[in-house]
């Protein structure tokens, strides 16, 4: 199945007879809280989810957006409805971060049938779909998470991927580079990592680019056949986006959760700086 779907598509899935459940997953960093978003206006039937505290543990050593408790994240998707025998459709508000967040989620706990929406919001109502300002409670849900369906990097994982496979970094070049350093308490890169923003898997619209384009891109990065590929970011948001287009080009990649966040909070870690692996 593929990783992602058109606004045109789900609306017939939806006028289906079994359509899927829609997780409105809005969130930007360092921007407004979603639920406004939310509430002001969100596809019909879909349920809100909060990045910062259902998709995320707390901060600390292990990042800013490290895993969240297994029973945590269990707790929150069945309270959304979320059951192993129907499909999810995650979106947000078009940058495709936080929906992609819970789409590597779903997948790595297991559950079978995830998508994102391409193009969120905006997308959706570009085709003329309604929005709704009505609170949805679904029935309980019955998904129970089995860690481990899709490939989760630590930190010396994703040191080690770096020297035998491609480890790719999902921020701005300039922060790769370690020319600029926004939130984070070092500047630089994980030796041997490649610079490969996620801003650039997407048209100006914040659509994927089409599958062949994508892999193109990814092969001149150094994804081919035989590489083992992982994705890092700042936090492991953005890095998610990453690894969707990456699915979207049929190429598998392993997720470093943690990323920079966790990686730069330790001094003896090394960091490289410059255009160049390092």
């Amino acid at each position: 199945m593929n990783a992602i779907i058109t606004a045109s598509d789900l609306m017939d899935e939806l006028a289906g007879e079994r359509p899927p459940l829609l997780l409105d997953v809005r969130w930007q960093l360092g921007g407004p809280a979603g639920r406004p978003a939310y509430e002001a206006g969100h596809l019909p039937g879909a349920v809100f989810i909060d990045l910062e505290a259902e998709l995320a543990g707390p901060a600390g050593a292990a990042g800013r957006h490290p895993l969240p408790a297994l029973s945590d994240f269990a707790a929150a998707m069945r309270r959304a409805g979320v059951r192993a025998d129907r499909r999810v459709v995650a979106y947000d508000g078009g940058q495709g971060w936080g929906a992609a967040r819970a789409w590597w989620l779903l997948r790595w706990a297991g559950h079978p049938s995830v998508r994102v929406l391409d193009g969120g919001l905006a997308a959706w109502t570009e085709r003329g779909g309604p929005l709704s300002t009505e609170a949805t409670a679904p029935p309980e849900g019955d998904f129970e998470p089995r860690p481990g369906a899709v490939p989760l990097l630590d930190a010396d994982g994703a040191a080690a991927l770096a020297r035998r496979g491609l480890l790719l970094d999902a921020r701005a070049a300039e922060r790769y580079r370690g020319e600029v350093e926004p939130i984070d308490p070092v500047a630089g890169h994980i030796p041997g990592a490649v610079s490969a923003p996620t801003t650039e898997n997407v048209t100006p619209e914040g659509r994927f680019l089409s599958a062949e384009r994508l892999a193109e891109r990814f092969t001149e990065l150094g994804a081919t056949e035989d590489a083992e590929v992982g994705v890092y970011c700042g936090s492991g948001v953005s890095a998610a986006h990453q690894v969707l287009a990456l699915a979207v080009a049929g190429v598998p990649a392993a997720l470093y959760v943690g990323s920079w966040s966790e990686w730069s909070a330790d001094p003896t870690r090394p960091v490289a700086t410059g255009p160049e692996r390092g």
